[in-house]
C-alpha cells in the first residue's frame, strides 16, 4: 500500500477503499460481510503474525506484535463487532496495518480482496444500515456488483473503546468558556461528534452538528437565511471531518470557499487520516488548519488561534 499512488484531486468527492471480508456463522450457515477502509489509512497488509497476548485487555484485542521494531496492537474486527466467525475462516486471515489518529493499529480480517474507487455521493449514511448488519459500528454503505452491500466501519470508535483518547485538561482550563458564538461541526462518526462537541462546548461555543457535507452545506444556507451578511460574525468556525457519505470534507470545503456568502468563515479539518498528503490536500481545499483526531492539546490551541484571528 505504501507504493500506491493517490491521484484523487481535491473536490473530486472520490475515495479509494481496500475491500475486505469478514465471515460469520448464523443458524448453521456462513455469510460473507463486505467492508471497506480508506486507502489513506492503510500502511500494508500482512499475514497474521505470532502475537503476544496481553492479560486484562478487552476480548477483541488479540495481542501485540513487533513490526520492524514498532510494537503494534492487533484488533480482531469480528470480535469487536460481536460476530461469530467460523474457525476455518481465521486460518488464512490477514492483518490490515493502519495508521490513523497518529497511531499504528492492526486489524484482523478474513480476506483482503481489492482496491475500489468510489464516489462519496454513492455512499449512504449509517442511518440506512440495518443494526443486524452491525449498524452501530458503521458510518456508511454503498452498493457494489451483484447488488451486494459494502459497509464502512466507524474505526474511530475503536480508539474510544481502547481508551486511547485522553483530552488535555491543562489546555482545556486555559480555553474553557473563553469563547462565544456558533461552530458548525461535520462528522459522520457519532463517537467523534460527541467527543469534539464536548470539547467545543467546554470552550464556550454553541455547536450545530451535521453528519456529512451535503447536510452541512444545507445548514449553512439555513443559517444565511437567518443572519444574512452577518453570518461570518456569528459563525466562528466550521470544523469538518474528511471521510463522510454523500459529500466528503475536501469537496465541502472547496464548495464553501467558492461561495461568496461563506468564504470568509474559517474551515478546520479534524480527521483521523494522519498522512502528510491529506494535510496538503486540506490546504489546497482552502482550510485554515488540518488537525488529527483526537489530540486535545493541539485541538484547543489551534481552534483558539483561528477563532481569535477571525474575530479581529
Amino acid at each position: 500500500m505504501k507504493g500506491h499512488t493517490d491521484i484523487l484531486k481535491v473536490g473530486s468527492n472520490e475515495m479509494e477503499l481496500v475491500d475486505f471480508r469478514i465471515f460469520k456463522r448464523e443458524d448453521g450457515e456462513v455469510y460473507e460481510g463486505i467492508y471497506g477502509i480508506n486507502v489513506a489509512k492503510v500502511r500494508e497488509i500482512i499475514r497474521l503474525p505470532m502475537v503476544t497476548e496481553l492479560p486484562g485487555t478487552p476480548h477483541f484485542i488479540e495481542g501485540i506484535f513487533d513490526l520492524r521494531g514498532v510494537v503494534i496492537p492487533i484488533i480482531n474486527l469480528a470480535k469487536w463487532m460481536g460476530i461469530d466467525a467460523p474457525e476455518e475462516m481465521t486460518q488464512n486471515a490477514r492483518v490490515i496495518i493502519t495508521e490513523f489518529n497518529n497511531m499504528l493499529i492492526g486489524f484482523v480480517v478474513h480476506e483482503a480482496k481489492l482496491i475500489r474507487r468510489i464516489n462519496w455521493k454513492d455512499i449512504e449514511p449509517a442511518s440506512f444500515v440495518d443494526d443486524s448488519l452491525g449498524g452501530s459500528k458503521v458510518t456508511g454503505m454503498t452498493r457494489i456488483e451483484d447488488d451486494s452491500v459494502l459497509l464502512i466501519l466507524d474505526l474511530e470508535s475503536v480508539v474510544q473503546d481502547l481508551g486511547l483518547y485522553q483530552p488535555s485538561n491543562t489546555r482545556l482550563l486555559e480555553h474553557q468558556s473563553k469563547f462565544t458564538g456558533l461552530v458548525l461541526l461535520l462528522d459522520d462518526s457519532a463517537t467523534a461528534r460527541r467527543i469534539i462537541k464536548e470539547a467545543l462546548v467546554q470552550m464556550g461555543f454553541t455547536v450545530m452538528e451535521a453528519s456529512d457535507g451535503e447536510a452541512g452545506f444545507a445548514m449553512l444556507e439555513e443559517l444565511y437565511e437567518v443572519y444574512g451578511s452577518e453570518l461570518s460574525s456569528k459563525l466562528r468556525l466550521i470544523a469538518s471531518d474528511i471521510e463522510m457519505p454523500r459529500m466528503d470534507g475536501f469537496h465541502f470545503a472547496a464548495k464553501v470557499k467558492e461561495d461568496d456568502r461563506f468564504k470568509m468563515i474559517p474551515v478546520v479539518f479534524n480527521s483521523s487520516i494522519s498522512d502528510r498528503f491529506s494535510a496538503d490536500r486540506g490546504k489546497e481545499a482552502g482550510a485554515e488548519a488540518y488537525l488529527v483526531k483526537f489530540d486535545g492539546s493541539i485541538f484547543y490551541d489551534e481552534i483558539a488561534r483561528i477563532v481569535q484571528a477571525h474575530m479581529q
